[in-house]
């Protein structure tokens, strides 16, 4: 989908240019990605769930590979026009390097091509960094669930881009 090069280590030293490629998430990457979103979040998929949401023509999920190694993911939950977008994770070596926005713009291209015209998104209200990413974005909070997360307990910010 989208070939972007980047600078590859993730401590702030400038090695070589690597390749990002972001595509359509496989069967054979369920283990990775759940791996990967487990080390981020107590609250992560497991392997089987991933493998499931790709068997639901309703979902639809990418991952962002660098040098062929998976170090992202995400996706959507499509209902009619709308899209969940969930399961947004960046390996943590990896952040703060535009991956996540570059996922995100594909997928939201991706879920135009399948008639979605709205978004929405749940955020941990704590995670400033995500939130000024789904801000621009495009999205706004238009609500808030109390005590929508666990370990530790934290309110969702629910974000729409309409």
């Amino acid at each position: 989908m989208e070939r972007q090069t980047m600078e590859a280590d993730g401590n702030g030293q400038k090695e070589k240019n690597s390749i990002l490629r972001i595509r359509p998430m496989e069967k054979k990457d369920a283990a990775t990605v759940a791996a990967m979103e487990a080390a981020s979040t107590p609250e992560a998929w497991t392997k089987q769930a991933y493998e499931e949401a790709l068997a639901n023509e309703n979902a639809y999920y990418l991952v962002a590979e660098l040098d062929g190694a998976v170090v992202g993911c995400c996706g959507f939950w499509q209902s009619f026009e709308d899209a969940d977008i969930c399961n947004v994770a960046v390996q943590k070596d990896y952040r703060k390097k535009g991956i996540a926005q570059r996922m995100l713009t594909v997928l939201m291209e991706a879920a135009g091509g399948r008639g979605v015209l709205h978004f929405t998104l749940e955020v941990r209200s704590g995670n400033i960094a995500a939130v000024r990413l789904y801000e621009k974005l495009g999205f706004a909070t238009e609500g808030i669930r109390r005590g929508f997360y666990e370990k530790p307990r934290e309110d969702a910010l629910i974000m729409w881009k309409r």
